[in-house]
């Protein structure tokens, strides 16, 4: 995730507070310098650090922490609050008729990003359609037209056209029965006068509601040039960040945003269509501090729980609190956790999963649990529906059968047997409950009080309310 090992200097900062009812302005002073060198070398822009700093550093000294608060919980507040407050509002984008135009370098994931917006504006319920006008790229045709039939969403562009503002108000007549308009310009590997003539053209033909600058994780400090040419030129409402999911620092977008006065309006963490977050400032820096981001994770729950119920209608997960729990439940589980995305993603959104815990596995750890799973999935199709049915029946024979269809060994499906033993226990526990246990155990899961988890999943509320 963006930002990573400032999230993680930062929580080590914080923990030398551990234990403190007071702070001392040598306290303060340590976190203080820590942030600054974790936003440098994220490539965040110098005059954009001492100003986050400064405010960190006066609020810190100045303010009395609230009663009961300890001096960590009142640094995190601090910091949290000043970093939303950095990172700005999410770009507005309304539910409803609209051209939205991408700008970029090449490179910077403006084809992909496209086809992603345009996957994420049809599971809101609107009709997309997205328009290639990049005569300048080989191949950039046949990769919005394949990224858009992966999407499922409407596409125009012509692979033997030459002129991009042509191809960019034929596409417009050909699609006008779409919701929502989404045009992909072309890029260059530096910002040039053609390129920046050809989007103003491009700008002029299709009238967008909103123009959003395409910016690759990884640019840096670069980003402050081109996010401050592109905004002379066509005027820049909002920015994408791409390829999160990498070693990218991040800094740079930051900077963008901040030269254009504007916001952020996605994120794209992976290379398939649904790799994309709408962003949320509040849940954004809830999770690079390590205290999760429920209103995601919930989101995230719900798609993949419609995507798996809709490949096999008769599957109903409500039905696991009245009924026995199978081997086809459990990986109909998994198949719904496959479609929420990475594993390191998912414990990321998860409040005290992420950041310091995860800060404490070794680097590989989520590597080995997902083809932990994967190990699974291959047991589980190599059983038959008996089997599935009533993992009870699976003894000696069927383990070493079992064993050689998948691929695995007798000990990986024992542990799979076992797996599903201690779910089987788990989901037994939860039928037993009324509806009052349920909500006091829901409380207690989210920390009691009014902060609780229902609380912090609604209204994309942040982690201090």
């Amino acid at each position: 995730m963006v930002l990573d090992d400032l999230g993680t200097s930062l929580r080590s900062s914080l923990d030398r507070l551990q234990g403190k009812t007071t702070l001392d302005e040598e306290d303060v002073e340590e976190i203080v310098k820590e942030i600054q060198r974790s936003l440098l070398s994220a490539d965040v822009d110098v005059s954009l650090v001492m100003e986050l700093s400064d405010s960190i550093e006066s609020r810190a000294l100045d303010e009395e922490p609230p009663g009961g608060t300890t001096a960590k919980d009142h640094v995190l507040k601090i910091v949290y609050e000043e970093m939303v407050e950095l990172v700005g509002d999410s770009t507005e984008l309304p539910l409803e008729n609209q051209t939205i135009l991408l700008a970029g370098l090449q490179g910077s994931g403006k084809t992909t990003s496209a086809a992603k917006m345009a996957w994420w504006f049809s599971k809101k319920g609107l009709r997309p359609a997205v328009i290639q006008t990049d005569t300048f790229r080989p191949g950039a045709y046949d990769q919005a037209k394949q990224m858009c039939e992966r999407a499922e969403v409407d596409f125009y562009g012509d692979p033997d056209g030459d002129d991009p503002v042509e191809i960019a108000r034929d596409g417009m007549e050909a699609t006008e029965d779409a919701d929502v308009h989404i045009v992909d310009t072309a890029g260059r590997h530096a910002l040039e006068d053609d390129l920046i003539a050809e989007i103003e053209e491009i700008e002029r033909a299709v009238d967008p509601d909103r123009s959003l600058l395409v910016l690759d994780a990884a640019i840096g400090q670069g980003a402050k040039e081109q996010a401050s040419q592109f905004e002379a030129s066509i005027g820049i409402e909002g920015v994408v960040i791409t390829k999160l999911d990498g070693t990218a620092k991040g800094g740079g977008a930051l900077t963008a945003v901040n030269e254009t006065d504007s916001s952020i309006a996605f994120l794209g963490t992976g290379e398939t269509v649904q790799d994309i977050e709408r962003f949320e400032p509040s849940g954004f820096i809830s999770r690079l501090l390590g205290m999760g981001d429920l209103k995601q994770l919930s989101e995230r729950v719900e798609r993949a729980m419609q995507e798996t119920q809709a490949e096999d209608e008769d599957w109903d997960p409500e039905q696991l609190l009245e009924g026995n729990f199978t081997l086809k439940d459990m990986q109909k589980q998994m198949n719904a956790m496959n479609r929420m995305g990475p594993l390191d993603q998912v414990m990321d959104m998860i409040p005290g999963m992420g950041g310091g815990m995860m800060d404490q596995l070794p680097d590989d750890a989520m590597d080995v649990t997902q083809d932990r799973m994967r190990r699974f999935e291959r047991i589980m199709d190599s059983m038959t529906d008996e089997e599935l049915e009533n993992p009870r029946v699976v003894g000696q024979e069927r383990t070493e059968r079992i064993a050689r269809g998948s691929g695995t060994d007798e000990e990986t499906v024992q542990q799979l047997l076992e797996q599903h033993g201690m779910m089987e226990q788990t989901i037994e526990q939860f039928q037993g409950m009324g509806d009052g246990d349920m909500q006091r155990m829901m409380k207690k899961m989210g920390g009691g009080g009014g902060g609780g988890l229902g609380d912090m999943m609604g209204g994309g509320k942040g982690p201090f309310g």
